[in-house]
């Protein structure tokens, strides 16, 4: 049994997030929480808030279902919609900021 949860318009970049999710890929639900739990960079929290919330789905899903058997079967961070900003420069110019954002899906499994 599949069950996925989706993180969207996460204000880090995707190559951000992807430094961190590249590290729990494959693991048990559990592992990934701890390794989640211990990582300084704020892609992680919203890693592992996404990695809860699949957790739930699937508890909800099935109610029987034990969470240490869970693990990640897949794990997509693609890039959100980027806010446009501008930054005043010398001699009336603009210079361009680009805000960008990330969506998060995970998909976790109890099969092998």
């Amino acid at each position: 049994m599949e069950s996925s949860a989706k993180s969207k318009q996460n204000r880090v970049s995707a190559s951000k997030v992807r430094l961190v999710t590249n590290e729990i890929k494959g693991y048990s639900l559990p592992e990934a929480i701890d390794i989640l739990k211990n990582m300084p960079q704020k892609g992680a929290g919203i890693v592992l808030k996404t990695l809860y919330s699949a957790g739930a789905n699937a508890k909800y899903q099935n109610p029987d279902i034990i969470e240490d058997a869970l693990f990640i079967k897949k794990i997509a961070v693609d890039e959100g919609p980027t806010m446009k900003r501008f930054h005043a420069r010398a001699r009336g110019r603009a210079g361009r900021i680009r805000k960008r954002t990330s969506n998060v899906t995970i998909i976790l499994s109890d099969e092998n």
